[in-house]
């Protein structure tokens, strides 16, 4: 009897449903006779990738005795394979394996990938490679976490931006205005602001800074600072983020509506429409005014009363979001939920966005062995507050000192939920969408591993790949310029040393006519000149696929990173669009960091490069 790969598909792929279900598939008798019924190797594949760990077959690394791999990564749930068993299987051991192990490991990963493109499963390098990727700036073994707790809105909840800040918005103006301010003819303009900005309450201004904190764009109202007003405002100072009485970091998506709302209001300010009686004469007072305005629609509840009555026009469903987290909870990975939402308005939301899409009849709550909602982030991660269990369904609450698993909780901290399931450190990953509130405090104060969701990165991803011609012409005039500056910088060395009676570099240069080499410094310089009229306007429309005003969410420049890309590198071990991306990654799966470049790197592949082309030429 011989079984093809696509009826063994099949019927894993009906396996996998029943096993859902409750039933153990090595109790099945078809997969039994499956078993034996075919030697191809295919099919012994199949049965080695079904077989579980009571089958004795494989083995997993115990957390109390696992070891550290070459790159310094633990192997606590790294699955091993028992060859003392294989026999009994009829399945080969190592001995197949033989040969360098070069040429056995890229045989085997086509053999492999060929089984994977039989069972309709897409190439893990096929997710890595696209606007789903999950992107890693420090080495993660995914297999060694034992807990993943996840945030809510803008995590779990894939929101449409333009709806809900829209909204939010509109609550701010309408609390504007019953203050006195004059909103009349205002409208939301959500590309006015990107996420990873910083607002000078000093000045009035929404800013761009790069890694070290220098103000590369900015805006003064609605209107753009040119270049020359830039660095004439900011060519002194650095955006220091810690000096939160000046700087503002717009570090998340709720921020949208307050920055548009607020550098709309400078506009009525510098017009002189808003009195004092108002508010405080200068930004700062505005700043404030503004925030309390927002604070306001979110405390009322008015909000989030409407987001919760018609949640279909506010959030955008995402089917195969809580597919990737049933697939973690069946690799044994205990899920969490800590969010500063109230009860309803979680159970709300997580109800419409999960429960139909999830099999037999399980809601989000079988999902998470622990919720925790009114988390009070970012103190949740920093002290210990009170942890009170939710009993009724109307949320009442009653004091308790320890969460277990199932429950749904208020308040408590992070260290309590570490007692509470035994689990520390690096053993848990908390995945949030809010680079201090999520990330950066968890990082900091529990150690726990951090992967940020930033909704953006889809949209950037296809805007930077439609930028890759304009970006290349530019590289290339950019590239132009410095050869012929170097030229240039070498004459007109030579023309100093000349006009100061030294001789020049060489004799040649000594001896050169001086209107030949004057003539020479002319035509280069006007070329420069011809170039910079090309490359100034390229630079200034290089990321305007992303956003005209801004550029792109991770670049400050051309070739620099953004303030934001900072704190992401710096505080998110891993980063991606949206949580369903793990669905396209497994739960198994070890992200590896990429090479850093050095600014000396470069200087050595390109010696290399010139020192084998000389090796060439001598032989």
């Amino acid at each position: 009897m011989s079984v093809t790969a696509e009826v063994l598909a099949k019927f894993w792929l009906a396996q996998q449903r029943e096993t859902r279900c409750g039933a153990p598939l090595s109790n099945s008798p078809l997969f039994v006779r499956l078993m034996f019924a075919n030697t191809t190797k295919t099919a012994r594949m199949m049965v080695v990738c079904r077989c579980s760990v009571g089958d004795q077959i494989f083995s997993v690394t115990p957390s109390t005795n696992y070891e550290f791999d070459y790159l310094g990564q633990s192997t606590k749930g790294d699955l091993n394979l028992n060859f003392d068993h294989l026999d009994a299987f009829g399945m080969d051991g190592p001995a197949t394996l033989q040969g360098p192990i070069e040429e056995v490991a890229m045989k085997e990963a086509e053999e492999a990938e060929d089984l994977l493109n039989d069972l309709g499963i897409s190439s893990p390098s096929s997710a890595r490679n696209s606007s789903r990727g999950i992107f890693c700036s420090r080495t993660l073994n995914l297999r060694s976490i034992s807990a993943i707790g996840y945030d809510m809105d803008y995590t779990l909840i894939h929101y449409n931006v333009k709806a809900w800040e829209g909204r939010a918005y509109d609550y701010c103006l309408g609390n504007l205005r019953s203050m006195g301010f004059p909103v009349d003819g205002l409208a939301f303009d959500p590309d006015l602001v990107i996420r990873g900005l910083v607002i000078d309450k000093e000045k009035g201004n929404l800013v761009k800074a790069d890694r070290f904190g220098y103000v590369k764009r900015a805006m003064h109202g609605t209107r753009m600072l040119s270049t020359q007003d830039v660095s004439e405002m900011y060519g002194r100072e650095l955006v220091d983020l810690r000096k939160e009485n000046r700087w503002v970091f717009l570090n998340t998506l709720f921020s949208v509506s307050e920055a548009v709302a607020y550098m709309q209001m400078v506009v009525r300010y510098d017009e002189g429409a808003i009195s004092a009686e108002i508010c405080p004469p200068d930004y700062r007072g505005l700043y404030k005014a503004v925030g309390k305005a927002l604070f306001r629609a979110h405390v009322e509840g008015q909000l989030k009363s409407e987001i919760m009555s018609k949640p279909e026009l506010f959030v955008e469903p995402d089917p195969e979001l809580p597919l990737a987290l049933l697939d973690q909870k069946e690799a044994g990975k205990k899920l969490l939920l800590i969010t500063n939402s109230d009860y309803h308005y979680t159970d709300k939301m997580m109800k419409h966005s999960f429960n139909r899409f999830l099999p037999n009849d399980m809601g989000w709550r079988d999902l998470f062995d622990i919720v925790i909602i009114s988390a009070r982030k970012p103190e949740f991660f920093q002290m210990s507050h009170p942890l009170y269990e939710v009993v009724t369904g109307e949320g009442l609450m009653r004091p308790c000192f320890k969460a277990c698993k199932g429950g749904l909780y208020s308040g408590g901290s992070a260290q309590m939920v570490e007692n509470s399931l035994d689990i520390h450190g690096d053993e848990i990953l908390y995945v949030g969408d809010h680079i201090y509130t999520d990330v950066s405090q968890s990082k900091v104060h529990q150690l726990w591993r951090t992967a940020l969701i930033c909704q953006e990165l889809e949209e950037e991803h296809s805007a930077l790949i439609h930028s890759r011609g304009h970006r290349a012409t530019l590289i290339e005039l950019i590239n132009q310029k410095e050869v012929v500056g170097d030229l240039f910088n070498q004459l007109r060395l030579a023309l100093q040393r000349r006009n100061t009676g030294r001789p020049a570099q060489t004799l040649s240069a000594t001896n050169m006519d001086d209107q030949e080499l004057t003539e020479s410094m002319k035509k280069l310089l006007i070329v420069m000149q011809r170039l910079d009229e090309k490359i100034a306007p390229m630079l200034e429309a290089d990321g305007e696929l992303f956003n005209k005003r801004w550029g792109f969410l991770s670049r400050a420049g051309l070739w620099d990173k953004s303030h934001l890309m900072r704190q992401i590198e710096k505080y998110a071990d891993i980063y991606t669009a949206r949580v369903s991306n793990f669905l396209h990654y497994t739960p198994f799966m070890y992200f590896r960091s990429q090479e850093q470049t050095l600014a000396h790197d470069s200087h050595s592949y390109y010696q290399t490069q010139i020192n084998g082309s000389a090796g060439d030429n001598q032989c």
